[in-house]
């Protein structure tokens, strides 16, 4: 059974702590070095005590496709964490990304990430708002930054399949709210359960 969700605090990173863990694959470690660099750069701006930790594979292990990638995370003061991610395009496929653009785009995704806000980063809305339809039927409210694209096409799955609306209230930035504007989401879940359960 999935419970109700209940998350309105009110996130501003005036103190956040960021840690990574970037990642290489069949091409040089120095790469990965590059791309921590580069990160750190733009991060340390704001705040000095960054965690990168780094996992280089090579040899059979490591499959047969090279590539690197950069993933971010904060944690703010009330315990929240949102992420961001990149990873350098498969070979043959696309443009070549530098290390240095990588590490410097995806600081850039987690410092708009943080400005955005909310309880959830964007790439997880759709999951916190699927937890709540699931949820018990009581309800549930979360907190998000301006709504992403997908959330949006998702809102209309949700309601297709379940037939469940949201209530969808706009907190416009100001003395609490840092940031981006907000948007308060809530709805009542369905009461969804494991049917597969036996019952004693």
């Amino acid at each position: 059974m999935v419970w109700s969700v209940e998350m309105e605090t009110i996130i501003f990173a005036c103190w956040w702590r960021p840690s990574a863990c970037r990642y290489s694959v069949r091409v040089s470690p120095q790469m990965a070095n590059r791309i921590v660099d580069s990160a750190r750069s733009v991060l340390n701006k704001f705040i000095p005590d960054i965690y990168i930790y780094t996992d280089h594979m090579k040899g059979a292990s490591s499959g047969k496709s090279p590539g690197f990638g950069l993933s971010l995370v904060a944690e703010t003061t009330s315990g929240t964490f949102l992420s961001a991610e990149l990873a350098s395009n498969p070979q043959g496929q696309g443009a070549a990304v530098l290390p240095e653009d990588l590490g410097r785009n995806c600081a850039r995704l987690l410092l708009e990430e943080i400005y955005r806000g909310g309880c959830v980063d964007s790439t997880n809305q759709s999951l916190a708002l699927l937890l709540m339809t699931l949820g018990q039927q009581d309800v549930s409210k979360v907190l998000l930054g301006p709504i992403s694209p997908y959330t949006i096409e998702f809102l209309r799955h949700l309601k297709s399949f379940f037939q469940i609306m949201f209530k969808i209230e706009t907190k416009p930035c100001g003395e609490e709210l840092k940031g981006g504007d907000k948007v308060l989401m809530t709805c009542v879940g369905v009461g969804f359960s494991n049917l597969s359960k036996t019952l004693k």
